[in-house]
């Protein structure tokens, strides 16, 4: 590609892989050189390509976005609950249910501001400075003005400020996590690397967003703004439109088949009073009211609110924290979790877990940085210091070393390289602390590791003044360095083919490969230098450090595999890590790792197949982790993806709960989410998804307990118009049940807790009714039983010569005793409430009935009630009537409960 200028401005490059390319050839695409650019030429490039920022994505208006609150079906439920009670003129009641209306609309306008930030939280990584050089002169300007071809200097601390090709390099080591999911910084050389390198292994790059952790570099800005890998990133995300919850779309189909159910019946019922009864229309229209009035669901909404809040506290206390009230009951209805490796299911704490010496091959136990655990051969713990070998190499470790170990309120953590602390840990752990080291071995000199050397050296004298060298690094350097090998029977001449095996085989298990040697003597010169470190030295071990599983993850996925969930690790880790981790956790167990660029070669058609067989995804970019979740929905599946980095925020926005990491996480993570870990653990992730299906449970069990309320009052109102009866329940009796009396008695069932087994169960599926068979069964039966209660009773009274305001006051207690006993048979679908746990296990329930009982103790006696609702004074033997009603819905009620559960286990045992 050349480029050229032009009178209408620079020639816009078209894409390039600029790690493959080589210094000279980047410095001719763009023209540029070591004095930089000139100010004109910047200028110019400036006005061609734009300003190296984010654009701030199209969003819609304030006015708008409140309006579209309203869009909701549970809003449109409450609305026409409101306009019902408006036309009774229950003012009272049409005030509560709009203010409800207001402050959901409200709470969603604030939520979806909250998710737009997640743009802004991209856009806040950008550096505000960059140190440049122009017309040859250093000089910090405004990382906005940064233009392709532009030379910038980084030193440690700095962030990135555009994507640069990198021509410099000294020591650079640069923390790219929140991008590539790389758990440890990145070493950058200023070497190509081939075209199919992972973002994560083109080491020559530096990218706009990441954190210079360590040395300095210059480079050359190859890409700005939004070609950027980061600007890739922020168009991602507001390209991604955030799925519905499968509630939602429950609640949506259920409400609509409602809808359309009352309106057909009322609208049936109309007609056959006028046309049949030859009723007047005017009396048909307002018994056509009550009918609508008896069969909308009014508390619905209310009590899905407060489930699911409640659901939000819970979940809060075991640190899980809901951003999106929806997403509380989305995770009881996950299929697939989707989660990061580092920090995750690991502890983000290197742990030394296999060193191999001449002849002997030792297991180190204990994870993380606290120093307990023993070193073993084959099962059989050992005392390090029989071991010449294994003593002289833990030694090396912890003096050639520049991290530090510490211990703060019981909790251990290492200052410096992960890699050295695990060294430091396997010192404390045998004995040999970082404390007594430098008192008996105290350190002269040092080479610290430089990454073209590969290796760090250090100069010691022992307690007899013994000068010591120990060197530490990657295994063929060290290799190269060493003549002899350190055994149990003294030293002997190297045996390489043994030591590149031993490599090849703890590589094999996913651990990095670390080599310790020593020599005894004293540095050439007076300082120690490179040449020191060219030969003579004796080869004491190899070792393997790994970021171990969390202990509580290993249990988590287990538990998750037994509610039919699951599990899949995708990673910027190396594949062989990322796999051996995998094991350890049992995902994935005898299955491929598949990389980020074998899923780059796929169609979306095979991605759908092998997202489902594999449960192991190693260096994925993050186009690959947001085609994976698409993939993976578009297999029918609920996604649950955990990530902490920028690069995971598309994917966290995409999936149907997004979690990120509330520890290490970045805010484009968090603002992305629906759900924030504080504790950054896989195992809060298990106790969220069993909160989410207590949570379905408890709104199922709401719906049963409402709906035949409403159904029973629907079918009294219909049997008096079929049959030409005195109407027993009134419109105004009607609200008076359901906003009084069933709201208040069925909110005490938001607070059952889960029930035992809960996490035995599979995921329902995403495509399942919210009224099922079974559920249209129970709904049913139980709305006869309260229509025969309160029917019967009313007539019963009128043939005796009641008046018809008593008997309709015994209708109304009838339908209320019966709620009030079929409360505590809802605590369990299928279960009986026959015991103590059944009947006292929820505190709550047992309130809400004693709340009950003294209002309709006062709807009955007290006369403004009786004013207002046309209700009378009833006798103790009036009452006793209404209690037997209430009693033959719970006793009718827990016998279907106990023939269902002969009967399906009945079925099980024919199936078996």
């Amino acid at each position: 590609m050349t480029n050229r200028s032009t009178a209408a401005g620079l020639e816009k490059p078209p894409p390039v892989d600029w790690h493959t390319l080589p210094q000279a050839q980047v410095e001719q695409m763009l023209q540029t050189g070591a004095s930089g650019l000139t100010e004109a030429e910047a200028a110019r490039r400036l006005a061609e390509y734009g300003p190296n920022r984010l654009a701030p994505p199209k969003r819609r208006g304030p006015l708008l976005r409140l309006l579209m609150q309203f869009h909701n079906i549970l809003l449109y439920v409450m609305m026409g609950a409101a306009v019902i009670t408006a036309f009774l003129g229950h003012w009272i009641d049409t005030g509560v249910l709009m203010m409800a209306v207001v402050i959901n609309a409200i709470i969603g306008f604030i939520q979806e501001g909250k998710a737009e930030s997640a743009l802004d939280a991209i856009r806040a990584m950008l550096s505000p400075h960059a140190t440049v050089i122009r017309d040859g002169q250093r000089r910090e300007i405004d990382a906005a003005d940064l233009v392709p071809g532009d030379r910038v200097s980084l030193a440690s601390g700095d962030r990135v400020p555009a994507d640069l090709r990198l021509v410099d390099v000294r020591e650079l080591r640069i923390e790219e996590a929140a991008l590539t999911g790389e758990s440890l910084p990145v070493e950058k050389s200023a070497e190509a690397v081939s075209t199919d390198a992972p973002l994560g292994d083109r080491y020559g790059m530096a990218y706009s967003g990441t954190l210079v952790v360590y040395g300095q570099a210059s480079g050359i800005v190859v890409t700005t703004g939004t070609a950027t890998e980061l600007g890739k990133i922020n168009q991602m995300l507001s390209g991604i439109r955030s799925l519905t919850t499968p509630l939602l779309r429950q609640v949506d189909r259920f409400g609509r088949v409602l809808a359309l159910a009352i309106l057909g019946v009322s609208a049936a019922t109309f007609v056959l009073g006028t046309l049949w009864r030859d009723h007047s229309p005017a009396e048909m229209f307002m018994l056509v009211v009550a009918l609508a009035a008896s069969a909308i669901p009014e508390g619905l909404p209310a009590i899905m609110t407060v489930t699911l809040a409640l659901g939000v506290q819970r979940m809060a206390r075991r640190h899980a924290i809901i951003r999106r009230l929806p997403a509380v009951e989305t995770l009881g209805s996950v299929t697939v979790i989707c989660s990061d490796k580092t920090g995750t299911l690991t502890r983000n704490e290197m742990t030394v877990q296999r060193v191999a010496s001449a002849g002997h091959v030792f297991d180190v136990g204990g994870v993380g940085y606290a120093p307990m655990g023993d070193v073993s051969i084959d099962g059989r713990i050992i005392d390090s210091e029989h071991y010449p070998a294994l003593a002289m190499a833990i030694r090396a470790g912890v003096l050639c070393n520049d991290a530090t170990l510490r211990e703060d309120d019981g909790l251990w953590r290492v200052e410096g390289d992960p890699t050295e602390g695990a060294l430091l840990v396997l010192g404390g752990k045998t004995g040999f602390t970082q404390h007594l080291g430098d008192e008996a071995w105290p350190r002269l000199d040092s080479i610290p590791f430089e990454s073209q050397h590969r290796f760090m050296a250090t100069y010691h004298r022992d307690s007899d003044d013994e000068p010591w060298l120990f060197v530490k690094g990657a295994p063929e350097r060290i290799l190269d360095m060493c003549g002899t090998q350190l055994g149990h029977d003294g030293e002997r001449p190297l045996d390489v083919d043994y030591w590149r095996r031993m490599a090849t085989d703890t590589a094999a298990q996913g651990l990095r490969l670390l080599t310790l040697a020593c020599k005894r003597a004293a540095p050439q010169g007076e300082r120690l230098c490179f040449s020191d470190a060219e030969s003579g030295y004796v080869l004491l071990a190899l070792v393997g450090i790994i970021d171990p599983p969390r202990e509580e993850a290993v249990r988590a996925v287990s538990e998750c595999h037994h509610a039919g969930i699951r599990v899949k690790m995708i990673t910027g880790d190396h594949a062989e890590t990322a796999r051996a981790i995998g094991a350890q956790l049992a995902i994935g167990v005898g299955k491929p790792a598949i990389t980020g660029a074998e899923v780059a070669m796929m169609d979306d058609a095979a991605l759908r197949r092998v997202a489902m067989e594999v449960d192991v995804f190693a260096r994925a970019a993050p186009e690959h982790k947001l085609r994976l979740v698409q993939a993976l929905q578009d297999d029918g599946q609920v996604v649950a993806m955990t990530g902490d980095g920028v690069n995971d925020a598309p994917a966290l926005k995409r999936a149907d709960v997004g979690v990120a990491m509330g520890m290490k996480g970045t805010e484009a993570a968090k603002e992305a989410s629906d759900m924030v870990l504080a504790d950054d653990n896989f195992a809060t992730i298990a106790i969220a998804v069993r909160e989410g299906r207590a949570v379905y449970d408890n709104l199922k069990k709401f719906i049963l307990f409402m709906l035949p309320t409403n159904g029973g009052e629907a079918l009294v109102v219909i049997a008096a118009i079929l049959f030409e009866l005195a109407l027993p329940l009134t419109p105004a009796q009607v609200l008076w049940i359901n906003m009084v009396t069933s709201s208040t008695l069925g909110l005490a069932l938001a607070f059952e807790p889960a029930e035992h087994g809960i996490m035995n169960r599979q995921p329902r599926p995403p495509s399942e009714a919210l009224l099922s068979g079974f559920f249209v069964w129970r709904v049913l039966m139980v709305s006869v039983l309260m229509m025969t209660g309160a029917l019967g009773l009313f007539l019963w009274e009128l043939d005796a010569g009641t008046r018809i305001e008593t008997a309709r006051t015994m209708a109304v207690n009838a339908v209320v005793t019966a709620e009030m006993f079929y409360l505590i048979n809802s605590r369990f679908i299928l279960s009986s409430v026959l015991s103590r746990k059944g009947l006292t296990g929820n505190r709550y329930v047992l309130l809400a009935i004693a709340a009950c009982i003294p209002l309709q103790i006062a709807y009955t006696h007290t006369p403004f009630m009786q004013a207002v609702f046309g209700s009378t004074d009833l006798s103790p033997t009036e009452w006793g009537k209404v209690l037997a009603a209430g009693l033959l819905v719970f006793s009718v009620a827990e016998l279907e409960k106990f023939i269902m559960r002969r009967t399906r286990l009945a079925a099980r045992l024919v199936l078996a």
